[in-house]
This record gives structure tokens, sequence and C-alpha cells, in this order.
């Protein structure tokens, strides 16, 4: 364990939560320059320390905690110099390098004085020599996540983040503003959740549907704040207008050096990194495994080049809000077409179309076991399905058609024959449409689990809108009631004079077999029995002549 060193500002009891950020630290790996004296500011987690600890053994970092500089000095020993203290407090020669990923809002201390963003630039500034490589990272208060957080300003920051929540005029909210604020010349990174980083350029460049759009809303989908409407909708209006840059989570602003990549993102526990061509981009993928309990990611099935289409569900979002169905039947009949049995997942949110053919975007999400054309199909329609109806789009089917009817149908135009309907032996027997998709919802859901995209918050105004959906369905389901009251009202009257004709009828019965009984038992009816059995003889005097025989033996 090393020592700590304390200095003004230090703060005890406290600890800065961080977060692992894969992404941030492979960036962090391709900047940072090797063997070179560097300061890291603030708190960050254990692997961007690593990864800056690979490049150089010369390497200090600052922490107010003191609590989480004693921690830091256990889990590293020697080979990281920890100060406890605040940014104002530290007195050292220039480094050659500074880290302060984690943006300059947890750097001062109780005592510190209440210093503005552009004088704690000022105080970073002091501490780098005049080529250093500075690594900074700036929150973004025009992002998107904080421009739809449904929590007033009040309570998004708790008591344990202890950050500024006062306003600071002088904090850049734009990619240029950065650049101007910054005594050095500059590239900037959008960061999109601490999960995907693109160069602004790039990210301004970007339109719906196109890579950095996808991972964009891929990585804001899976940060957990409550939003008052989706974030993708926001996301693809910014990349129409070319503002994409503009509004991320925060930016990463990098002097001195420059980023080997135009995209750093996290897939699972892997870094997904890509480069812009003048044909799509080239994709690199660590070879970092990670299995579920249905799915195992294998990046060995990501091209090493994807093309520069958009993705097909944003097509078929498109068709199906302007109603088109021929287009869309047509563009389902190529997809049945081009899917083959295969083990990786198919989904149209990350399917290429170049307007002539598809190709497989960066998902490396397979199956153990090579699946079915069928049952890829029928996963990759019900995802398709889900975001459809779930996001609220505009669509021309039915709404009694939505579901695995739906799906089903969809199948019926990407070339898969439904199955032949059979006769229901039970109330518990599964439509054919059912049992026709039960395989590719279950693959679809397993995908869904480990994207991490079901458990977010839901929007507000998806909220409403189902509360709105749920009390018409409320409303429909209160006059069915209605009318099977009124139905079984006059069946139980009706069942009612059935019973008593009924009773009635067992009334005149009962009397009839009374009556009968005692014509049975009469005398009366015993003779007409002899007479009528008297009748039926034909010939009187052989039944004499047999009679007085009998009577002889006798």
């Amino acid at each position: 364990m090393s020592e700590v060193q304390v200095v003004r500002g230090e703060m005890q009891p406290w600890t800065d939560r961080t977060t692992a950020r894969p992404a941030l630290a492979a960036l962090l790996t391709d900047v940072v320059p090797a063997n070179r004296r560097t300061l890291i500011l603030g708190p960050h987690a254990a692997p961007l320390i690593e990864s800056v600890l690979a490049h150089s053994a010369d390497v200090t970092i600052l922490v107010r905690s003191v609590s989480d500089a004693q921690q830091l000095g256990a889990d590293f020993g020697p080979c990281l110099q920890v100060i406890a203290g605040a940014l104002d407090g530290l007195q050292a020669d220039p480094y050659d390098v500074i880290i302060a990923s984690d943006g300059l809002d947890r750097l001062l201390g109780y005592d510190s004085d209440d210093l503005s963003w552009s004088e704690r630039l000022a105080a970073l500034s002091a501490l780098a020599t005049p080529d250093a490589v500075v690594v900074l990272g700036l929150e973004n208060e025009f992002s998107l996540l904080n421009l739809l957080d449904s929590r007033p300003a009040d309570e998004r920051h708790g008591d344990d983040e202890w950050r500024p929540l006062h306003d600071d005029p002088t904090r850049p909210v734009s990619v240029d503003q950065l650049q101007a604020a910054l005594p050095w010349k500059a590239e900037v990174y959008a960061d999109f959740g601490s999960r995907t980083f693109v160069r602004s350029d790039v990210a301004a460049g970007a339109r719906p549907g196109e890579l950095p759009t996808r991972l964009a809303i891929g990585a804001l989908e899976s940060v957990d704040v409550p939003l008052l409407s989706p974030a993708h909708e926001g996301i693809d209006a910014a990349a129409r207008a070319g503002l994409l840059a503009s509004v991320p989570t925060g930016w990463v602003a990098i002097a001195g050096a420059h980023g080997a990549h135009d995209v750093y993102s996290q897939t699972a526990e892997a870094v997904l990194t890509a480069d812009q061509t003048l044909t799509g981009w080239d994709i690199s993928v660590t070879d970092t495994p990670f299995v579920s309990e249905a799915l195992s990611f294998d990046p060995t099935v990501v091209p090493a080049t994807v093309s520069s289409g958009v993705s097909v569900e944003t097509v078929l979002f498109r068709l199906a809000a302007a109603e088109d169905v021929p287009a869309f039947r047509k563009l389902a009949a190529d997809l049945g077409e081009w899917v083959t049995t295969s083990r990786v997942i198919v989904r149209w949110d990350d399917v290429i179309y170049d307007g002539d053919s598809f190709a497989y975007g960066v998902s490396a999400w397979v199956t153990d076991e090579p699946v079915e054309k069928e049952d890829l199909l029928a996963a990759a329609w019900s995802r398709f399905q889900d975001r459809l109806i779930g996001q609220h789009r505009r669509h021309p089917w039915p709404p009694w058609m939505v579901g695995d009817d739906l799906v089903s149908a969809w199948l019926g135009m990407s070339g898969v024959e439904a199955p032949e309907p059979v006769q229901a032996t039970s109330p518990d027997t599964l439509p054919v449409a059912t049992e026709q998709v039960a395989r590719g919802k279950e693959l679809a859901a397993a995908l869904t689990a480990v994207l991490g995209t079901d458990t977010h918050t839901v929007d507000v105004r998806s909220a409403l809108a189902e509360a709105e959906e749920a009390k018409h369905e409320l409303f429909e389901l209160k006059g069915h009631v209605y009318g099977l009251e009124r139905t079984l009202g006059f069946r139980n009257k009706a069942m009612k004079t059935r019973e008593n004709r009924i009773r009635e009828l067992r009334l005149q019965l009962q009397r009839l077999q009374a009556a009968h009984e005692r014509i049975r038992g009469s005398r009366t009816y015993a003779m007409s029995r002899v007479f009528f059995h008297a009748a039926q003889v034909r010939k009187p005097k052989v039944v004499a002549r047999k009679l007085a025989r009998r009577i002889r033996k006798r």
C-alpha cells in the first residue's frame, strides 16, 4: 500500500462513485503517450486508471475523498501515487499528461473557493506543460437526456454527489464553445451515455439509421433516467438536422494528441472501434467473450467492413408511416430471400440496406447452434413489432392484428408459409400464429435482455399513451361485460321458463303413470288381455285337442 499524500481541500468521510467505462478506457489507451509524467484529476474507475498505468510508470491521481485515496493506494500500491485534496490545493511541477475525463465538477472540497468552470480550467492549465496531452471531460447541460429528464432540477443530483448546482455562465454548452474556451487546440468526442464516443465532426455528419446514430440510440436507451419522451425520437431529429454532436450527455476534449478511431463504443463487455471510409466503416471489436443463458457474444462474426447505408428498420418505419404496404411487402420479400440458416441473431435495426442489397451490421450476438431461417425471421419481425408498437409509431395495420397475428402476416410477406389451422381441442389450445412465432419471440426476448433495454424507465409520454390505451380498452371491456350481463339475464329467464315447463310435464307424466298402473291392475284389463289372446287363436279345434290331451295326462 502506497502512502497517501494529503493537500488542502480533502473531504472525509466521503466517497465519489465511479463506473467502469470500457470505451473511454480504449480511447485513453490510444491517446495517452508512453513514459510521460501523468496526472489523473478526479474520481476514475479502476479500468481507466489501469489503461493509463499501462503507458507510464510515473502516474499521480488527485481525488478529494480521503477514503477513496486510501482505497486506491491499497489497490494499486506503489505503482500509483495518490493525493487526497482539492484542485486548488495542489501545488506541483507541471505534468506532461493530464487526464480529467470525469470533468471539473468533482475536484473541489468543503473548504475550497467557489471557483467557476473557467477558473478551474485555469488551475488545471497551470499544472500542464506547454506541450502537454490533456484529456478533459465536460457534462453537456444541453444534452437530450437533460432536456427530456422528467425530474425537477433540484432532484437530478443527490447530496451524495456534492457538485455545484448553481448556474455557471462560463461553462461551455456546445462543441464550439468548448474548443474556444480551451487554451489548447483540441479535438472533441461526443459522449453518449459513457458507452459510445463519436468524433464530433463524424457525429455532425451522421444521419438517421447510420452507424453513429444507431450506436448513440443504443447507448442512451441503456441509461436509466426517467424521461418525458423517448430518446430515439430526439436523436433521429438531431441527426436529420446535423446536430447529433450538440445533444450528447457530454464531451471529451483531447489536446496534444489525436484519437486513433472515429468511434469507440461499448458492446457487451467488448469495445467496438470504427473508422469512416468512402464506402462505409472499418470495424474492429476486442476479443472479450460474454455468455448469457440463451445467447453469447462472438466478435468473430462482426464483418471487418460495414456498409454506410441505413438500417432496414429505419426504412421499414418510413414505409409503415407512409402506409406504403406494397413497398413494405416487397422489402419483406427481399429480406426473406436474403436471410439463411445461421447462428447470428437477425435484427432489422442492425441489418444495413444500401438500396440494392443487405448486409450484417456490428451485432455479435449468436446462439450455440444454427437457427432455422423461419425462426430467425420470426425473431427479427417480433423485435420489429415490439419496437413499432412500443414506440407508438404510425402503421397501416388494424389494432386487432397487433401481436402474433401481425408477425405471422409479415412472415408470410417474407415467404414463410403459415401452418394449416387446426380445430381447438381445449380452451388452452394456442392459436396457430402463436405457435409459429414462439421460438422467434424467445430469441427476441433473449436479445432484448442482453442488450439491457428491457429494464429502462418508461418515459412519461409512453406511459400516458399506454394509460389512454388501457382506459379505452377498459371502456370496451365494460361494454362487453354489460352485453354479457344482458345476455345472461335473457338466458336466465329462458331457462326459468323451460324449467317451469319441464316441471309441468313431469307432473302430467306422473299422473299418467299412476292412471296406467290403476288400469293394468283392474279385472277388466285382465279380461281384456284374455279376450285379446283368444282372438289371436286361428284354429280353435287344435287348441281344444291339445288342452284335452294335457288334462288326460294330469
